[in-house]
């Protein structure tokens, strides 16, 4: 079934809607979470989660990419969930070790809680990867959206893993430097 086909079942709040989004995201969701939660129980959750989140907000919203909607949804759950956590206990996740690498280049959010400086960070970190090549940029948005482990990411850019972590480094410095000449304070 195609995505516009899904969609549309969810727009008639059709059940079909969650089946057909199960059988053809399920794998993709739980890589998302897994790799941000490494929990088997708080992956399944997070993608039930996803699920009703899409139940919930198709309509209003029509999403042009299923999979990147379905993706965003089961990050931000994901990401609440192990926020909830890390205050119960201290867990190893490739969410907490992308979020150790990037902290010498952006805040983690409590000097910027207002919005609009988060949402300019956002603009402005969006407008330095249009900067860097595009395997810089491919690795960063895998290592860092993604949250895939170094490995990964290194092997669908096709290269080594020591090159993955040199070119990483080398964009985080320049990340940084960006921002500071952006005015943010870091």
């Amino acid at each position: 079934m195609t995505d516009q086909e899904i969609v549309e079942l969810f727009w008639q709040r059709d059940q079909r809607a969650l089946t057909e989004t199960r059988n053809k995201y399920e794998k993709y969701l739980f890589k998302i979470a897994e790799n941000i939660l490494s929990d088997l129980r708080d992956c399944e959750e997070s993608v039930n989660e996803t699920y009703l989140s899409a139940w919930n907000s198709i309509p209003p919203h029509k999403p042009n990419i299923l999979s990147t909607y379905l993706g965003k949804l089961v990050r931000r759950n994901s990401i609440d969930i192990f926020r909830r956590h890390r205050t119960q206990k201290r867990m190893y996740s490739e969410y907490a070790v992308s979020l150790t690498e990037l902290e010498e280049c952006v805040t983690d959010g409590k000097t910027n809680s207002d919005e609009l400086e988060n949402l300019l960070l956002g603009r402005a970190i969006n407008e330095f990867l249009h900067t860097v090549s595009e395997d810089a940029r491919n690795l960063f948005i895998g290592r860092y959206y993604f949250l895939d482990p170094l490995q990964q990411v290194a092997h669908y850019c096709n290269m080594s893993e020591g090159k993955a972590k040199t070119l990483l480094y080398r964009t985080r410095c320049e990340l940084r430097e960006y921002l500071k000449k952006e005015g943010f304070e870091l």
